[in-house]
């Protein structure tokens, strides 16, 4: 162990002892190839396949809002039984839990009574509204008994409202108010097609009002959000095509922000993914690559470790005549080991890819120079 420590020290005392001896000269950090090799230094060609698979990008996979529905407990209840479980298929209005609650058996009640009062309360008005018309009574009590019948019937119309708010479906309340047996057990139905994508009580839980009992979401379409710096989305727009080749899913851009996030000063660019969706997972992370602009402009993927910063800019090391040049790029998009760029290149040019540290040091004078 102790020589592998001493041979680590010693190669980095060599790499040291190089780099006085690369001179900058003007626009150029002037090398042999001698140097060069001892340095590690090695070089590459730009891609020919400029920007053909667009800009790289990292994107979270989520469920527009629209196809997200929360189950929850519409009243404080025990949880007697639950008839689906996560990653399951369910369909619209089929049962997802059973409940128990003395709340439910109290508004059905209610409901009951209402129905009752606004049946009685429309006879009224029925013989009152004859009785007026055939000049018996007075106007005053044809009133009085109208306004008694709204009253009974937004009675009924409120309790008939809050059963449906404790999830009875219209069969159900139907069912109740023509055979008046009441019932402490509820069905909870799904409000949509979709897939339960999260359950949040166990079977045998009490919970309270508006606790959420399963998440039911609709997997396709689904979207991407990607958060950029602003520079590397100032060509895309809505329309703008987007891949995801490792889950071969497909989509187009349904927007870029146009406010920056004051965190982290990038602007979120949304896209709609309608093809592939089955490859992918609501949270997933991925790399998304949305279509490179015109042919006209220009174009490259290079090595993120081939790039270097300084004073927020990025460089290449450019190969010329007798050494490298530190060439200024743009940076369009970037992933974990690649970047894609643009820049005042030709496209022919060779760039430094390894030994890049050594070429950094001289250029920014660590290592003196003349």
């Amino acid at each position: 162990m102790k020589l592998l420590a001493g041979q680590r020290r010693w190669a980095v005392a060599l790499s040291l002892a190089l780099i006085p001896c690369l001179v900058w000269g003007g626009d150029e950090i002037r090398i042999t190839p001698e140097q060069a090799k001892q340095l590690g230094i090695q070089t590459q060609g730009l891609s020919t396949q400029a920007g053909a698979g667009g800009i790289a990008f990292p994107a979270q996979v989520i469920v527009p809002n629209g196809q997200l529905q929360v189950v929850s407990v519409p009243v404080a209840a025990l949880v007697e039984s639950l008839l689906v479980a996560v990653n399951q298929p369910v369909k619209k209005g089929q049962a997802l839990a059973r409940l128990q609650s003395p709340a439910i058996v109290e508004a059905q009640r209610e409901f009951l009574s209402a129905a009752t009062q606004s049946g009685l309360a429309g006879q009224s008005l029925k013989r009152d509204a004859q009785l007026y018309q055939d000049g018996i009574i007075a106007e005053g009590r044809y009133l009085n008994t109208r306004g008694a019948a709204v009253q009974a019937g937004a009675a009924y119309n409120q309790w008939r409202q809050t059963l449906r708010l404790y999830g009875m479906s219209d069969a159900a309340i139907r069912k109740l108010q023509a055979t008046g047996q009441l019932s402490g057990s509820l069905e909870l139905a799904s409000p949509i097609d979709g897939v339960v994508i999260e359950q949040s009580v166990l079977a045998g839980q009490r919970a309270e009002a508006s606790v959420p009992l399963y998440k039911v979401a609709k997997l396709s379409p689904l979207w991407l959000e990607i958060e950029a710096v602003p520079a590397a989305v100032a060509g895309v727009a809505a329309g703008a095509a987007v891949t995801i080749p490792a889950y071969g899913a497909s989509g187009k851009v349904l927007s870029v922000g146009r406010s920056v996030s004051a965190a982290n000063q990038t602007v979120t660019v949304r896209a709609e993914v309608t093809q592939g969706t089955e490859n992918l997972r609501a949270g997933q992370y991925v790399d998304a690559l949305i279509a490179a602009a015109p042919a006209s402009v220009k174009q490259w993927r290079v090595p993120t470790a081939a790039l270097v910063r300084n004073q927020g800019r990025a460089y290449l090391f450019i190969q010329g005549k007798a050494g490298f040049v530190p060439t200024e790029v743009k940076i369009l998009g970037e992933v974990a080991d690649s970047a894609v760029i643009q820049g005042g290149l030709r496209g022919n040019e060779r760039y430094a890819v390894r030994g890049v540290s050594a070429l950094k040091a001289s250029w920014m004078g660590l290592g003196g120079g003349e």
